[in-house]
């Protein structure tokens, strides 16, 4: 039986322990309508599942897994033609689950896919990064550029622990390993501006990392995308910093930059390490120095 909604569900969300929780959600699925699943094995799996499913008529994709599953069925359903294009249900099944933190999607599993089924679609704005080489991925959370990714990086090599924890600890090994400022040439929304910088994200949503709370007043509707910029500054002051970034209070500090925009071009004067919803874009060994970020609006209907 062909249903009109399709499950994507990551196995290895949460270092696997999504696997048990998915089991206890397919007799609340057949209780609430019912739906087809559909299991992912490979890294950009979940995207190409998504876009088959957009393609075959469904209504309706889940994305049951973390951040990093949400942002390759985003993928995969931007391949479709807007009229064509499913809505978008999410069930966090992750370690961070920061855009449906963001998003005011229930934690747990069971009220979540109960809102999948009974919430009302609301339109709302993806992201688009490209790089020089015409590289090109959408995404819907935060994407990082310096630091900020290299926490995204190290947090996968700490498979004790779960949730903020992970990222906490990555922090505290990315002062003492990735140290590395650089300089940024950008024109945002047509103006030009230079900059030296430790940390430069770019937001659609409120948080990263499990709590840190980049952009708290960020609208994901309002056709806008938000930034923050730390300033070269000493490991201290950015040991000093982790409080105000997990209470949304930096854009008080003299050394941190914020701000919306809708479209940025940037050029760095070395390789960017970059993610993208924590996937990630470019790596330690990047080579990528020129991005293109835009905004595009209403382009996903979230079921919320």
């Amino acid at each position: 039986m062909h249903h009109k909604t399709l499950l994507i569900f990551n196995p290895i969300a949460n270092l696997g322990r999504a696997w048990p929780i998915a089991s206890t959600l397919r007799r609340l699925v057949d209780e609430l309508g019912g739906a087809d699943w559909s299991g992912t094995v490979y890294p950009g799996h979940a995207s190409e599942i998504a876009a088959k499913a957009a393609a075959h008529g469904y209504k309706t994709v889940v994305a049951l897994g973390g951040d990093g599953t949400i942002h390759e069925v985003i993928n995969g359903l931007m391949e479709a033609p807007v009229e064509k294009r499913p809505k978008l249900g999410i069930v966090p099944v992750g370690s961070g689950n920061d855009f449906a933190t963001t998003m005011n999607i229930p934690r747990n599993s069971e009220d979540a896919m109960r809102r999948v089924f009974s919430g009302t679609p609301r339109k709302i704005d993806v992201a688009s990064v490209m790089d020089e080489s015409g590289r090109k991925e959408y995404w819907m959370n935060t994407l990082g550029m310096g630091f900020d990714s290299a926490v995204n990086f190290h947090s996968r090599e700490v498979p004790i622990f779960q949730g903020f924890m992970i990222y906490f600890l990555a922090v505290f090994r990315t002062m003492i390993e990735n140290y590395r400022p650089f300089t940024v040439n950008f024109s945002i929304d047509g103006e030009s501006r230079e900059k030296r910088t430790l940390m430069f994200t770019v937001t659609n949503g409120k948080r990263e990392g499990g709590g840190f709370m980049l952009a708290p007043d960020a609208s994901q509707d309002d056709g806008l995308l938000n930034y923050t910029i730390v300033d070269v500054i000493s490991r201290i002051q950015m040991f000093s910093a982790i409080p105000h970034f997990l209470k949304g209070t930096h854009a008080s500090l003299n050394y941190v930059e914020t701000g919306t925009f809708k479209k940025i071009s940037l050029k760095s004067d070395q390789p960017l390490w970059i993610h993208a919803d924590g996937e990630i874009f470019a790596g330690f060994s990047s080579h990528v120095t020129e991005l293109t970020l835009e905004v595009i609006p209403s382009a996903i209907e979230l079921i919320i």
